[in-house]
């Protein structure tokens, strides 16, 4: 799998000039930065593990070591799945066979709240963006200021609804316990009905965390990759990106060209620097979703292998 990941990365376009920057970036001036990103790649995956293990401490005790193991698995089977489908599926092989389906759906939770706060802060990030960035001069390519106003006054609905449905799922459950299908295997949506507010406001905040890593890992790239832009408007752009990623369905293995284009886009707009920014992108696609999906790769193997020799045992 690690193998097939690296030779469809080498079909990527643009990924070639990126590398030559980033290996650069590795010995140049600002290289603290850089190695600073992938330590923070280490603690957003270990913000993630932290939340799968409160996600699934419900029907089982999971090691933070096995959590963390699990979310790189994740990583390397959501690589080639449309929106990372596959990554709940990955985590839950690290479950006993009776909970797998359950930590399928208990997961998804965890999806829902990193989806409220990409969507809440996206939201912040757009506002800024339409009222202090973009004039007369600087507006979005296809994109009028009607269709921006639409677009804000749709995903606030949107994030009203999710909230709701967020700390109301016990009630959601009740609901779709209604359909015969799943009324009657209700023992695998059961544990979603227990969450206590208490414990989705936990699953928030880690989520909130996990999200400045993120934000402050694009802001140290494009410093490293000398775009020169203001720190807040640079983080309500990269709040804006993440948002677009977070509505257009994409695969992993597709998003750099996506990501660079939007990128482009967006911080096209405060600075001439089209390498640098490509290179920021590429850098945070490499850092944040190649490296872990190699790793996870790795620990899939050493599952499969396991149990291959206890089978031959």
């Amino acid at each position: 799998m690690s193998y097939s990941i690296y030779n469809q990365i080498q079909k990527q376009a643009d990924v070639h000039q990126s590398w030559n920057l980033i290996v650069g970036a590795i010995n140049g001036p600002q290289s603290w930065k850089f190695w600073l990103v992938i330590v923070l790649m280490l603690v957003n995956w270990g913000i993630e593990a932290r939340k799968w293990q409160v996600l699934v401490g419900g029907i089982q005790k999971v090691t933070f070591w096995k959590a963390y193991k699990a979310v790189f698995a994740g990583q390397a089977l959501a690589f080639n799945t449309l929106n990372r489908a596959g990554e709940s599926v990955a985590r839950s092989i690290y479950l006993e066979e009776g909970n797998r389906l359950r930590g399928i759906l208990l997961s998804l939770v965890g999806s829902m709240s990193q989806i409220i706060i990409t969507f809440f802060i996206g939201l912040i990030g757009l506002l800024y963006m339409r009222f202090s960035l973009l004039d007369n001069t600087h507006h979005l390519e296809g994109l009028s200021g009607f269709w921006l106003d639409s677009l804000i006054w749709v995903i606030s609905v949107g994030i009203v609804l999710f909230i709701l449905l967020f700390f109301r799922l016990s009630w959601l459950i009740q609901l779709l316990e209604k359909i015969p299908f799943i009324g009657k295997h209700r023992f695998f949506v059961q544990k979603l009905e227990d969450f206590h507010w208490k414990e989705l406001t936990r699953i928030l905040i880690l989520s909130f965390c996990r999200y400045v890593v993120f934000v402050l890992q694009y802001i140290l790239l494009l410093q490293v990759f000398e775009v020169n832009v203001n720190w807040i408007d640079a983080a309500s752009m990269v709040c804006v990106m993440f948002l677009v990623l977070a509505i257009v369905p994409t695969i992993a293995l597709a998003e750099l060209g996506f990501r660079g284009k939007v990128s482009i886009q967006l911080f096209g707009l405060l600075s001439a620097n089209t390498v640098g920014i490509v290179a920021t992108a590429a850098g945070i696609w490499i850092i944040n979703l190649i490296i872990p999906a190699i790793a996870g790769s790795l620990f899939i193997l050493g599952i499969r292998l396991f149990r291959n020799k206890q089978v031959n045992e």
